[in-house]
C-alpha cells in the first residue's frame, strides 16, 4: 500500500481517497490477506480515517498451548490531526502533566499518511490479551515418564540440560 501525501488529499475528488484493501500487512502474520476498505478524508485541519476490514490470525491458547485461528473484524474510524510542528523532535522530560490534546495522533500538513502501517497498528489492537481457544478449555495434563516416575516429560528436556551441567 502507497503512503497518501496529505497536500494531494486537498486535489482529490471531494477532498478524499478511498482505497480497496486485499493484502498482507508487513509485520502482522495473518493466514488470510487483509480485506476491506479504508477512506481517508481531508477535513483542513484533520484526517478522517474510516476502516471496515478482516483477516484471520493463527493465536496460540495461553492454557493448553494449542494454536487456533481467531478473525480479526475492524470497524472503525480515528481522526488525526495535522500540525505544522508535528514531526518536530519534543524533549519531553521524565515527569511532566500531559494535557488532553497531547494524547492525539498528529501528522504534519505536507506529510504522508501511511495506511498500511495504522492498519498494522488498529489489527494490533484487536488482538485478545488472553487468549484461549475455547471457554471451558482446559490446562494439558501432565504426562510422566516410565523411566523415571515422578517426572513430567515436559520438562524432560530441561532435566537433560541440568544432568549435562552437573557432569
Amino acid at each position: 500500500m502507497e503512503a497518501i501525501y496529505i497536500p494531494q488529499l486537498l486535489k482529490a475528488l471531494e477532498r478524499k481517497e478511498t482505497l480497496q484493501i486485499q493484502e498482507f500487512i508487513p509485520g502482522l502474520e495473518t493466514l488470510t490477506p487483509v480485506r476491506g476498505s479504508m477512506t481517508v478524508n481531508h477535513r483542513g485541519n484533520f484526517l478522517e480515517v474510516f476502516a471496515k476490514a478482516e483477516t484471520i490470525v493463527t493465536l496460540t491458547c495461553d492454557r493448553c498451548l494449542k494454536q487456533y485461528n481467531h478473525r480479526l473484524s475492524l470497524d472503525t474510524s480515528e481522526i488525526i490531526w495535522l500540525d505544522k510542528n508535528a514531526d518536530q523532535d519534543k524533549a519531553i522530560p521524565l515527569e511532566r502533566e500531559i494535557s488532553m490534546e497531547d494524547l492525539s495522533e498528529t501528522l504534519p500538513f505536507d506529510g504522508y499518511f501511511e495506511p498500511d502501517t495504522w492498519l498494522y497498528e488498529q489489527l494490533s489492537l484487536l488482538l485478545p490479551l488472553r487468549r484461549l481457544c475455547t471457554q471451558d478449555c482446559q490446562p494439558a495434563a501432565p504426562t510422566y515418564s516410565q523411566n523415571e516416575p515422578g517426572i513430567d516429560t515436559r520438562w524432560a528436556s530441561l532435566e537433560a540440560l541440568r544432568k549435562q551441567l552437573s557432569e
